[in-house]
């Protein structure tokens, strides 16, 4: 057996892993207006790829971290997709149009796909069952409430350094993520363990996964919840501006956004060993279905320019992340142990470009309220709720 770091050490290491990949998405956001300015100012509007482009490679590096890792091991994998983040990262800081920034992106996207892909195969090499659950949802949390509080540390580096400076701290904790990594963690995959790279055991594998009845329902619930998460972000900085009058405050109450939502991380973890993880899957979508129709209610009968309405739905969407992605990433997982590599890169990859093409149009359907994300809220969490009760158990 791989040695195994203590366990508070472990979950952490991951959780930095997980909030590289939102740091490099969302701290970009206060920069948006500073690159479209010196990089295409007569279309600003295309400063947005900025933010798509880092996606989509991160949706390709998650379809083939996965099976390479199963092949070659975690570790090196890892390190191999921390080395083109930062080349990436200096592609783009160094780029003098929008079209170079934009392919640095891309490489980017793709490199921080591997430790977020490859990391939670880690897990499932050293755990199962619900210790497994609790180490994902903590992570997983991380990969979602980071990205409330990257902007206030974006627009602090910002404002010291330029839009830059902002890759110079992506090189910066990539470089800390692959030292800690490289000199603390062994490797996890068993030899015995590993996998051929060829045709018939990939079309195997890919026929397990997508074979298997209750992992097709997990990633379908997986996209709605990401796609609600997704809508969020890329328009909650439009909803400040535009409906609140917020700009130069954003930063801060998305930062205080992630700080309140941090305590369902802390729930979950006291919680799942104690009422499984269906139980708490059912929760958070519960709470996100309530918590929007009622925000959705109050927009439709005038309360449109209420902040404080707004705000507490975001916390409550933000919070239930910890309740529901970790545990029901950890169910689809678990009759996959011995493939969990590909697996995780086929779940991973469906669910991230699935939700990418919801949330994309709910963006564009931004009307000047917030009516449009938070419709999107209440039906995604509603069809989150359907599916689950699909579920064999």
């Amino acid at each position: 057996m791989p040695r195994r770091l203590p366990q508070i050490e472990f979950t952490i290491l991951l959780a930095l892993m997980f909030a590289t990949v939102a740091f490099s998405i969302d701290a970009m956001l206060p920069g948006l207006p500073d690159i479209a300015a010196d990089l295409t100012p007569d279309d600003v509007n295309r400063a947005q790829l900025v933010l798509t482009s880092f996606v989509f490679g991160m949706g390709f590096g998650t379809l083939v971290s996965g099976p390479v890792s199963d092949h070659w091991g975690r570790k090196p994998i890892i390190l191999f997709g921390l080395g083109l983040y930062i080349t990436g990262a200096l592609i783009a800081g160094f780029s003098g149009s929008l079209e170079v920034m934009l392919a640095g992106r891309v490489l980017q996207g793709m490199g921080a796909a591997f430790p977020r892909t490859v990391g939670v195969a880690m897990v499932r090499d050293l755990y199962e069952g619900r210790e497994m659950a609790k180490i994902t949802s903590f992570v997983m949390t991380i990969f979602m409430v980071a990205p409330a509080a990257a902007p206030s540390i974006g627009a602090f580096i910002i404002a010291g350094f330029g839009w830059h400076g902002i890759f110079a701290s992506f090189v910066l904790l990539a470089l800390i993520v692959g030292t800690w990594l490289g000199l603390r963690q062994d490797e996890t995959l068993l030899p015995e363990n590993r996998r051929h790279l060829n045709w018939t055991d990939l079309a195997g594998g890919v026929r397990e996964v997508f074979g298997n009845y209750n992992v097709r329902i997990y990633i379908a619930i997986l996209t709605l919840g990401f796609a609600q998460m997704f809508a969020i972000l890329s328009s909650v900085q439009q909803i400040y501006e535009t409906t609140y009058g917020m700009a130069d405050t954003f930063p801060y109450w998305f930062g205080a956004t992630a700080l309140v939502s941090a305590a369902g991380a802390i729930l979950n973890g006291n919680l799942v060993s104690r009422l499984g993880m269906h139980f708490m899957i059912r929760l958070g979508y519960s709470i996100s279905l309530t918590a929007s129709t009622i925000a959705l209610v109050l927009n439709l009968a005038g309360f449109t320019d209420s902040f404080a309405i707004f705000f507490l739905w975001t916390v409550a969407m933000f919070s239930i992340a910890a309740l529901t992605f970790g545990n029901l990433n950890a169910l689809a997982l678990s009759p996959l142990g011995r493939l969990a590599g590909l697996a995780n890169s086929l779940i991973g990859a469906t669910f991230t470009m699935g939700s990418v093409l919801i949330a994309a149009p709910v963006g564009l359907m931004f009307n000047g309220t917030a009516i449009p994300v938070v419709t999107a809220g209440m039906i995604c969490s509603g069809l989150a709720l359907f599916l689950f009760r699909l579920e064999r158990r």
